[in-house]
This record gives C-alpha cells, sequence and structure tokens, in this order.
C-alpha cells in the first residue's frame, strides 16, 4: 500500500453487518486503511440480500448496497461464534489497529474491552449497536425505525394522526458509522500521544438524539413540542416545510428571523406581508401557516427551482431545490467535486457509486479495489496473514468455520 492516503498503514477488523459497522470502516477503506471484513458463513454479510439488483435480479454478489459499503476491503468468511473461529480472530486482532464491530455477528456480542486489550494493548475496539454496550437495553434487537423512535426523530416527521415515520434512507445508521469513524480518528489520535488503545461506544440513539433532534430541546425547554405537520416540521416557528414550485419542490427553512424578511424582500415585499397578524412567527406557525402557504403558492408556481434557489442564495436565505435521484446523479457541483465515480464490478457491471461526504484535498479518497466476493480474500488473509496452510483452510471449510 503506497503512502498516498491518509490511513496508509492502519489494519482495521470489521465485524459488522448492514450499514453503521461497515460505513465507519468504508470511510477508513476509501482514505487507505487495510480493512479486513469478517463475514460470517454461509450467507455473509445481510447487506447482500438487500437491492438494488441489476435488472432488479437478486443476487449475493450484485447487491448495490454491499458493493457500496464494501469496496476498498479485503473479505474473509468466518464463523466467530465456534472456538475454532474465535482463535482465528483471536490472531486477527492481534495484529490490527482497529476492531470494528456490532452485535450482529455470531460470538461479536460476547467481545470484552479487556480481553481485547490483553490481546492488543494498542487496539481501538470500537462497537456500533443501536442502544451501546453499557446500558439497560444493551442486547436488544432493534430497527432503524426503533432507534429513531427512541432518538427522538420520528417524532417531527410524518403526517398528524398518522404512524410515526423514521428518517428515511437509513439516515441513522449511515450517521452512526460516520459517528464512529470520527471516533476512531479521534482515538488514534489520542493514541499517537499515550500509546495506549482504549475502548470506543457508539450508540445509534444516542447519535440521533444528539445530531439530529439535539436541538429540539430548546424548543422543549420554553415549552415547545416540535411534531410533525405533514409537509413541514414545526420548529416553534413558521416556515420549514417542502413547498411546491414550478417545477419540483423547495425546501424552507429560515431559523432567524433576519432570513425570513430577506426572503419577504426576494417575494418582492407582498402586502399581505405586512398583516400584523404574521409578524410573529411562532403565531404564524401555530395559526396561520394555511393561510400564508395559499399566499405564497402562486409566487413559487410562477418560478423555476434554480431561479428561487439563486435568488435566495444571493440574500443569503437558506432555501433550497429538492432534486430526484436522477438530477443528483448529474448535478454540476457534485460533478465538478468528482464525487461520483464508475466503476466495474465482476457480474454486476459498470456502477456508478458515491464518495465520502467530505474531499480531502492532499489525501483523497480513491476506488482501489470492488467489494470482495464471499469469501474472496480467504487464503490471502489466512495463509498470507496468519500463516495458515492451504490443509488448514480445506480443514475450516469443512468443519463450516469459513
Amino acid at each position: 500500500m503506497d503512502d498516498q492516503h491518509a490511513f496508509s498503514g492502519l489494519t482495521v477488523v470489521e465485524l459488522g453487518a448492514g450499514i453503521s459497522a461497515p460505513y465507519a470502516t468504508k470511510v477508513l477503506a476509501d482514505l487507505g486503511a487495510e480493512v479486513i471484513k469478517v463475514e460470517a458463513p454461509p450467507h455473509g454479510d445481510s447487506a447482500r440480500r438487500h437491492g438494488p439488483f441489476p435488472s432488479n435480479v437478486p443476487h449475493s454478489e450484485h447487491s448495490g448496497l454491499f458493493l457500496w459499503l464494501n469496496a476498498n476491503k479485503l473479505g474473509i468468511t468466518l464463523d466467530t461464534g465456534t472456538p475454532t473461529g474465535r482463535a482465528v480472530l483471536d490472531r486477527l486482532v492481534r495484529q490490527a489497529d482497529v476492531l470494528v464491530y456490532a452485535d450482529s455477528l455470531p460470538g461479536a456480542g460476547d467481545l470484552d474491552a479487556a480481553a481485547l486489550n490483553a490481546l492488543q494493548p494498542q487496539l481501538i475496539a470500537v462497537s456500533v449497536t443501536p442502544f451501546g454496550r453499557s446500558v439497560s437495553y444493551a442486547g436488544w434487537k432493534a430497527s432503524h425505525a426503533v432507534c429513531c423512535a427512541l432518538g427522538g426523530v420520528s417524532e417531527a416527521i410524518g403526517s398528524v394522526g398518522r404512524e410515526p415515520l423514521p428518517a428515511p434512507y437509513s439516515q441513522g445508521d449511515l450517521q452512526a458509522g460516520l459517528s464512529a469513524a470520527c471516533a476512531i480518528v479521534a482515538a488514534l489520535l489520542e493514541r499517537q500521544e499515550s500509546g495506549q488503545g482504549q475502548e470506543v461506544e457508539v450508540s445509534e440513539v444516542d447519535v440521533l438524539a444528539t445530531l439530529l433532534s439535539g436541538y429540539q430541546y430548546v424548543f422543549h425547554a420554553f415549552g415547545t413540542l416540535q411534531t410533525a405537520r405533514g409537509e413541514g416540521i414545526y420548529q416553534g416557528r413558521y416556515p420549514p416545510r417542502f413547498f411546491p414550485a414550478r417545477d419540483g419542490y423547495m425546501s424552507l427553512s429560515a431559523p432567524q428571523r433576519a432570513q425570513w424578511e430577506r426572503f419577504i424582500e426576494v417575494m418582492g415585499s407582498p402586502e399581505w406581508a405586512k398583516d400584523p397578524r404574521y409578524q410573529d412567527r411562532r403565531a404564524l406557525a401555530e395559526k396561520y401557516a394555511e393561510e400564508v402557504n395559499a399566499l405564497m403558492a402562486p409566487w413559487f408556481m410562477a418560478h423555476a427551482r434554480e431561479d428561487i434557489f439563486r435568488a435566495c442564495q444571493d440574500r443569503r436565505v437558506p432555501f433550497a431545490p429538492v432534486y430526484a435521484v436522477s438530477e443528483v446523479l448529474r448535478h454540476p457541483h457534485l460533478e465538478h467535486r468528482g464525487f461520483f465515480q464508475d466503476t466495474e464490478y465482476p457480474g454486476a457491471g459498470r456502477v456508478r457509486v458515491p464518495g465520502l461526504p467530505f474531499k480531502m484535498s492532499e489525501t483523497p479518497w480513491t476506488l482501489r479495489r470492488p467489494a470482495p466476493r464471499l469469501g474472496q480474500h480467504n487464503e490471502e488473509v489466512l495463509c498470507g496473514r496468519l500463516g495458515l496452510s492451504r490443509q488448514d483452510l480445506v480443514d475450516l471449510a469443512r468443519a463450516g468455520v469459513i
């Protein structure tokens, strides 16, 4: 591995499935770390069974979700719930800088920080779980929807009188993974000073409560509950909502009064905006939102999203277009930043994948290898790194350990 990447020389072992733990290690892998992904035989990571699939034909090696999350990684199969598999895992951990694990693999839930530290005193052991490992809910099963509910996110999503909704597109899982990656970087910096590893505990519920719901406590402190309002989110003051324009939707948010006043100017300072009832934005949100929606609708429907966006940018109003996926894929800003890259995946063909949510000028992310086929690197890792023989691999396969 060359030294042109931020994490060249860093060895990471991943025991995770789905999204959270694999996304944490993806961030490191895309920036040069050697990530060894451990999958439980015989079916591997559950993400392999989730789409999208080419031509909508399910195939464990062609899942778009898996291919994106696990590019740049080495992949092995290992039943870590067996004594033999656990012994092999221990040998891998002794050679690792970082271990990222969830409770989704056999035996992963039994990993103990003290035991891991004994194996490798400089190891940074990171657990990514729904609730955390040191709370009363530890070990409970949970879905993304449950995490959004307990993290307070679902309180503000959906329509009045209907069931609560989670944040779309597995945001909680992705943000938990990114939080874990950031925590790993912090732990690595600390290790440079102390020479010691440490245990890091990431709870998806805590991440959601902090990143997406934390600001709500300000409203709660003033006796205002943030609730679902259909196309809008009640934040105590108008106008957070989605609004139809001539060619699609705009996302409206003006937390500062000055921003809202500047938007009134963008609209040409209409007479209705001078109505005394509309001067208190809290009252506007609670009592007059539908009235103001109807008054603004003709102006929005007369303008295209990009025209509104540019006018708002010029006046420092944080309104933005809502894009369809097809529009995002060809958006000039993302094209300029090289956010999407096309790459060939065996069997799946040419696939366009998104990059990291940030850009590093000196050590950018790169696609160096496609996501591993199930057990693709068993020999490379188990024989090349751990010194097992090919006969050992045959015996482990016969026993169902790999």
